[in-house]
């Protein structure tokens, strides 16, 4: 590059719904500096230092090209990260430790670490409800989405991604009636005629005790994720998961399950 040359300033800033699946108000924010900030600080305390390649390193990438093209300044920071927060949540999982990253309450990055079944404690498995030695099951899977993703409101792939779900631990393709298939169903069609996400019906609302109201359960399987998976990819206008949501959480459990060989 010549003298004469000057780096090309972006001509439109980076913003959240450029580099993580996020909706709202949210995905039109332009990444700041002190987000960036904010999640290396709570990666740090988490992990003990930030994720290689992980979300504070895209966000600090991102935030360092919005400064160049004069899209942000020093020591800015989104009003919904500063008001929300920018946090890291852990949850532990039979056999698996779940870490979900969220800025203003949206879920924008996930890591599950294995953890061997034979190290979670009595009281661990008393906590959980669950048998150290059984595999993971759907519901449970989907229990844990809840975790991770259940203040996200039901849309069209989740309710697609739930009731392949269902139909899986069950072994037939009969929609039981008041279940949870027919409830995220329900709870889409909704949500597809309110405009404020806060007026929607959550993830939680629907999975919450999932295991319950199952007519049937079964061991997670690859098929199984590869199934529920096609599900929410097929009826998502973006061909994308969400990050934690049911794909995702039947997904790790299947994986989980194949390492445990249990």
């Amino acid at each position: 590059m010549s003298q004469q040359e000057q780096p090309r300033k972006p001509q439109e800033p980076v913003t959240y719904g450029d580099v993580f699946e996020v909706s709202g108000e949210l995905s039109d924010k332009a990444i700041a500096p002190e987000d960036a900030n904010m999640m290396q600080a709570a990666e740090t305390r988490v992990f003990g230092h930030t994720q290689k390649g992980g979300t504070a390193a895209v966000m600090q990438s991102a935030a360092t090209a919005n400064k160049r093209g004069g899209f942000v300044q020093q020591g800015e920071a989104t009003d919904l990260a500063a008001e929300q927060g920018v946090t890291v949540a852990q949850t532990d999982v039979p056999g698996a430790r779940v870490t979900t990253e969220f800025v203003a309450g949206q879920v924008v990055g996930q890591y599950v670490e294995p953890m061997p079944v034979a190290t979670t404690t009595a009281t661990d498995a008393e906590t959980l409800g669950l048998n150290l030695q059984s595999a993971i099951t759907i519901g449970e899977a989907l229990e844990a989405a809840v975790q991770t993703a259940g203040n996200k409101p039901v849309d069209q792939s989740d309710a697609a991604a739930i009731q392949a779900a269902e139909v899986r631990a069950s072994g037939t393709n009969v929609i039981a009636p008041g279940g949870i298939a027919a409830s995220a169903q329900s709870a889409a069609n909704h949500n597809a005629t309110v405009d404020r996400d806060e007026d929607k019906i959550k993830l939680v609302d629907v999975l919450a005790g999932a295991t319950g109201k199952l007519q049937a359960d079964k061991a997670a399987t690859r098929q199984d994720a590869e199934g529920v998976v096609s599900a929410e990819l097929r009826n998502n206008p973006n061909l994308t998961t969400h990050p934690g949501g049911v794909a995702a959480s039947v997904t790790a459990a299947a994986r989980l399950n194949e390492k445990a060989d249990i």
